[in-house]
């Protein structure tokens, strides 16, 4: 319908976000923000005009800086181990899902660069007062160290690997990925497949039950 002069257009009713949503909203802002300007130059008003909300918004939902980038790490695993296992086909023997899982997470460079970018730098740079990292690897890691467990022990009872702690298989196998990962950034030269064949290669051999075992 054409509006004849004189009339005035009805008001546009503004849809109210959850607090979720909200808070949804500007974690994803912060990511992009820190991954393009550095956790140095990342405030609360530049990470407010990117998710286009007030900073006192911004404030409402996260008290400061610190305890933003503490969610922001957080909700930002979650992410990257989501993005992981969604990749997966988890029905499949557990060695071949941990190859496939390490060539995954070599991919994450690319495929997730900027969360890696601002997990990065957050655990550089967030710390507490005594000036140590406020995230220890226990917020970070502990569901995932269990998804691990669990992977491990379905491929003892599968019988495709052999007997050992899984917890401390799981702490190894987490650690030697972040290691590809920082040697990855650093190496950007790299072949990150052939880099991922390796490690899965050396990982499972140490791990696989051997065809002879009883």
């Amino acid at each position: 319908m054409t509006m004849t002069h004189g009339e005035s257009r009805p008001p546009r009713v503004r849809r109210r976000l959850s607090d979720e949503v909200r808070r949804a909203q500007i974690i994803e802002a912060t990511v992009a923000v820190i991954a393009e300007l550095g956790y140095e130059n990342t405030s609360l008003a530049r990470i407010a005009e990117r998710a286009e909300v007030s900073k006192g918004l911004v404030s409402h939902h996260f008290t400061d800086k610190d305890r933003l980038m503490e969610a922001v790490a957080r909700a930002t695993l979650v992410t990257l181990r989501q993005g992981l296992v969604d990749a997966l086909v988890l029905t499949d023997p557990v060695p071949e899902v941990m190859r496939a899982a390490i060539h995954r997470a070599a991919d994450l460079g690319v495929t997730h660069h900027p969360e890696l970018t601002a997990l990065r730098q957050i655990s550089t740079n967030l710390r507490a007062a005594d000036g140590t990292p406020r995230l220890g690897l226990s917020d970070y890691y502990e569901e995932t160290y269990q998804g691990q467990q669990a992977l491990f022990h379905r491929g003892q009872e599968e019988g495709s690997l052999r007997d050992f702690d899984a917890r401390v298989m799981a702490i190894t196998y987490q650690g030697a990925i972040d290691t590809m990962l920082t040697y990855l950034h650093e190496h950007p030269e790299t072949d990150v497949h052939q880099y991922a064949d390796a490690l899965a290669d050396l990982l499972i051999t140490a791990i696989r039950r051997s065809p002879t075992a009883a």
